[in-house]
């Protein structure tokens, strides 16, 4: 026996909403919404290809901070900091900031470059150590610790617990920037405090480089001074692919790389740097190379593209997986 129901488009909005009205009004159902909210969810590692070379970018922190104009952008006025900001669909009261260093396994050797704030930085930061082991290495397998500069948020994962934090690695970095922090007083400021601490410890195992030198087979150092007086930058290149390790060469994707000429706190020699900055961006746009920021919003890849009269950040896709 076949039992037809026919139900009119009217008596099934009607029966759909008696139902849940009645649901409703009855309030027997639990509330499920109502688990604990659990705060952002940061992913420690990427990992992306050069060639044969795997390049993972490991979050060693993020923050957020107040009063940005106290560091990006200080010879602008606040209407233009702040109507900059809007255009880009960003506060001008808070930022966050990214730790992000860099590693490459070229199949030949692990290559670490910068190590992060360090222990002293937990929670919130210090946690490259971490990052790297979820990435499936240990800090016993680095072979090279690259050191970009000596800013305190690059060379303090360098000792860990009193003892190297990577018991196996040589060290490279710019003979400049070591010459410079070096013949300064130990006790002169932060840096010089750290490098003490972590860095000359550690001199019997470093190579020291200058502009065009090479770190391994494909990984070669390039000059990118006024951050500080010997910031470096590295270039990888495998397979006919490139991509550039940009350090410290922009500090934020729009107030720094959109606008190569306002001046940042932390740059030492602001004017070379801006000059750096414009430099090394035209070129990464021009040649449609990807690039490592290290304080770029993490994963921390992207490509450049000229815009106005500086450039725009692009963030890079599924490019670098194909």
């Amino acid at each position: 026996m076949t039992i037809e129901v026919q139900l009119t488009r009217r008596a099934a909005l009607l029966g759909a909403g008696g139902a849940l009205a009645g649901a409703s009004l009855a309030g027997t159902l639990p509330a499920h919404a109502a688990a604990d909210k659990q705060g952002p969810l940061n992913a420690p590692v990427a990992r992306y290809s050069v060639g044969e070379f795997e390049v993972n970018t490991l979050l060693d922190g993020a923050v957020n901070l107040k009063e940005p104009q106290k560091t990006f952008g200080m010879n602008v006025d606040a209407d233009t900091f702040a109507s900059a900001s809007a255009d880009n669909f960003i506060p001008a009261d808070a930022f966050r900031a990214f730790f992000t260093p860099t590693l490459v396994n070229t199949g030949n050797e692990l290559i670490l470059f910068d190590t992060g704030v360090g222990e002293g930085g937990r929670p919130a930061r210090g946690n490259m150590r971490a990052a790297l082991e979820s990435a499936g290495y240990t800090p016993e397998q680095v072979d090279v610790v690259v050191l970009t500069h000596m800013h305190p948020d690059h060379i303090g994962g360098l000792m860990e617990g009193g003892a190297p934090a990577f018991a196996n690695a040589r060290y490279v970095t710019g003979q400049k920037e070591y010459d410079f922090w070096a013949a300064m007083d130990s006790e002169a400021n932060g840096v010089t405090k750290l490098m003490a601490k972590n860095v000359k410890p550690l001199a019997e195992k470093m190579t020291f480089l200058g502009d065009g030198g090479s770190v391994a087979t494909g990984v070669t150092a390039m000059a990118a001074h006024g951050h500080t007086p010997g910031h470096m930058v590295y270039m990888l290149e495998n397979g006919g692919q490139q991509l550039v390790l940009a350090a410290d060469t922009a500090n934020h994707y729009v107030w720094s790389l959109a606008y190569p000429e306002w001046e940042v706190r932390f740059d030492m020699d602001k004017e070379a740097a801006a000059a750096t900055r414009k430099s090394l961006m035209g070129m990464l746009a021009g040649d449609k190379v990807p690039f490592v920021g290290y304080h770029m919003p993490f994963p921390a890849v992207g490509y450049v593209e000229t815009a106005a009269n500086g450039f725009r950040f692009v963030p890079a896709s599924y490019q670098m997986h194909l």
